[in-house]
């Protein structure tokens, strides 16, 4: 055997990438043995290999799956530093995401642990007791569509704020009475095709150009509500504490309900996103046995 032929033990001691590895590195082309006993069938790798087996676990480190690092590799043999620029950035913003995540992971852990590690207390952090509220019927801009979920809604936001602030509706001094408001139709949560409705109490005379765009009145309405404070993703804590008390004081859920929000995303952290969740409410029917 050459002095240049490596066997897989050897090569593993020596880039400290585990035989299972190292196969697997084999069978998906990212390091394959440069010579083959075709007598033995043995494979052996050689000195210059090391290196690339180094390069690898580095961006095994850094979390870039096998796909993307074979990439790497193939824009490396052939200089491409912007495509190995933009895959770092990528994992770079990725990164930053996750740190975000668990940052935010560790402060509700931390006052968990202030409660005595108790469960029911992370949830209750986040949202307020359920109140009913009699709540008086409000003049909206209002806009409705279908559509995926998230997407439509901050479209919508959009739309709607735009034509408050037009330079038509500021000279004929429109202002906003209250927080905008997501109106849910849906009997069941959508992403996709949901019947989403935008709505923001306004004053004044407001001129809509968009033939979908409509002033109305949302009727007045007797609604449990409670106050979640966090990310959107989290606001059906809100929804789980008005169903479990509604449920506890023999209260009927009807539609549509509404979410009200009080901060902007793009000003305030997430973990201080305040949401009011309204969920209109009626005695039920006391059912007699004949």
């Amino acid at each position: 055997m050459s002095v240049d032929q490596i066997p897989i033990g050897k090569f593993s001691f020596m880039t400290r990438l585990s035989r299972k590895a190292l196969r697997l590195y084999d069978r998906k082309g990212l390091l394959v043995p440069e010579i083959k006993d075709s007598f033995t069938g043995y494979r052996y790798y050689t000195v210059s290999q090391i290196e690339q087996g180094m390069k690898i676990k580095t961006f095994t480190f850094l979390g870039f799956s096998l796909e993307e690092i074979s990439m790497l590799l193939d824009a490396e043999s052939k200089e491409d530093p912007e495509f190995i620029e933009t895959c770092f950035r990528k994992r770079l913003d990725e990164v930053r995401l996750k740190v975000e995540q668990l940052q935010k992971i560790e402060g509700i852990l931390q006052g968990a642990c202030k409660h005595s590690g108790k469960v029911t207390e992370i949830f209750k952090m986040s949202v307020t007791e359920p109140v009913i509220k009699e709540i008086p019927e409000l003049r909206v801009l209002s806009k409705r569509e279908k559509g995926d979920f998230v997407a439509t809604i901050g479209k919508l936001i959009g739309e709607i704020c735009a034509c408050v602030s037009s330079p038509e509706n500021q000279r004929n001094r429109v202002k906003t009475t209250g927080p905008i408001m997501f109106i849910c139709h849906d009997e069941e949560y959508k992403e996709t095709g949901a019947d989403i409705e935008i709505a923001l109490p306004v004053s004044g005379r407001v001129l809509v150009e968009d033939p979908k765009m409509e002033i109305k009145t949302l009727l007045a309405m007797r609604a449990v509500s409670v106050v979640y404070r966090g990310p959107y993703p989290g606001v059906e804590l809100a929804y789980n504490r008005i169903f479990s008390y509604t449920e506890e004081n023999n209260l009927e859920t009807i539609l549509p309900s509404r979410e009200l929000y009080f901060n902007d995303p793009a000003e305030v952290p997430e973990e201080e996103l305040m949401t009011e969740v309204q969920i209109p409410i009626k005695e039920k029917k006391n059912s007699s046995v004949v």
